[in-house]
Order: structure tokens, then sequence, then C-alpha cells
């Protein structure tokens, strides 16, 4: 498959470049200078530009089988994300391609029938980005003509190995018998990547941890 990554260089990015590579696709990795290109998989091709910019977008989106965004803003800027999304919906409903889109995990559901960011504990830090990624959700959601799927990845991404092994779930938290809720980086990538060549979440939401 011929793949574009969006935000290439960034924690997920890397991983889900290099899942592509791994496994035979043509993968580029859109960065936002070219000083970033160098700090893609080797075998990637590096393109530089703007996932705020239509115009942008669309010229580096033609002729993909899948575009994936895993763009993440830096502080103060979290709602740069929900221009994004609404950028790349666009883009894709021009072209015809696929999106999956990497999101947060605030709003799955818990038990309780409340969600992530509704727990008491949830860090008054991370409301910003937990409110952009809601909307980026909604955006996805209320888009038509575009065939999108969405990714919330555990509560819990940090560098790890890459064993293979995850559960999936829809719009609910998927969590251990402890209640923990993680994944690594590279199960991050192979979800993404498995959900590319093999879909079963167009038009919805899903998740996946340990």
């Amino acid at each position: 498959m011929r793949i574009t990554v969006f935000g290439a260089a960034g924690d997920a990015g890397r991983r889900i470049v290099a899942e592509g590579l791994a496994r035979g696709h043509q993968v580029d990795g859109v960065v936002r200078s070219a000083a970033r290109t160098a700090e893609l998989p080797a075998g990637a091709r590096g393109l530089v530009g703007d996932a705020l910019s239509y115009d942008s977008v669309l010229g580096l989106v033609a002729d993909r089988d899948v575009v994936i965004t895993a763009t993440r803003p830096a502080h103060g800027r979290e709602a740069e994300l929900v221009t994004v999304a609404e950028v790349m919906l666009a883009a894709l409903a021009a072209t015809g391609g696929r999106l999956l889109v990497v999101g947060g995990a605030a709003t799955l559901t818990l038990p309780d029938g409340g969600t992530v960011a509704d727990a008491p504990d949830f860090p008054a830090g991370w409301r910003p980005i937990a409110d952009a990624c809601a909307g980026q959700l909604a955006r996805c959601r209320a888009a038509t003509g575009v065939d999108w799927t969405y990714f919330s990845p555990a509560a819990a991404l940090s560098p790890g190995e890459r064993t293979g092994r995850h559960r999936l779930g829809g719009d609910a938290l998927v969590a251990d018998a402890d209640g923990v809720s993680a994944l690594s980086y590279e199960d991050m990538a192979v979800v993404l990547l498995d959900e590319a060549e093999r879909p079963r979440h167009r038009g919805r939401r899903f998740t996946a941890a340990y």
C-alpha cells in the first residue's frame, strides 16, 4: 500500500512509519520542516507539509491508499488538533482515500458510565488536549463522504517493545484486571497497520490496550 503519515517525526509517527516499512509498504513521512526528515526511519520518503493547510495536505494525499494523522500540537496550541481533523477530512473527501486519525483516550467510557476525562484523578493540565481530542472525534463523526477511522489509544502510552499482543475495544476503555490501561507506541503502530491492511472499524472509533 501507499501510506502517508502526518506527524511522522513524533513518538507515535516514527513507530507507525517503521511498522509500515517493515511490512513492505511505501511510506511517506510528512514533517513540518526539512530538518526533521533526518529523524524518519530509513526507507521512508520524507516530505515537508503543513497539516493545518488544506492546499498543502491535498497535494500530499492524492493517490495514497491510506493517510494516517498522528500530529500533536505544542502546549498552548492544542486546539490545532481540531483544525487538522477538519483539513484532513476535507482533503480525503476530495481524493477518496482512507483516513486513520490517532486521537486520545479521554473520551473513552468507564464502567461507571463516565469518561476517562470525568474521573476525579484526571490531571487538570491534560484538559486542553482532552478537549481538543473530543473535538477531533466529533468532527470525524459529523463528516460525510469520507472513509475515516478514529483510534483512541490506551490511557497510558510509552516507548517499549513490539509484542504484537493487544486487546481491541470500541468506545469503552480497555484495561487489565487491575484497572491499568496501557500500550507501547510500538504495539500501537501494530494496531494501526493492522487496521490499515484489514479494515474493521470504518466510520467509527476503536481502542486497544494490553
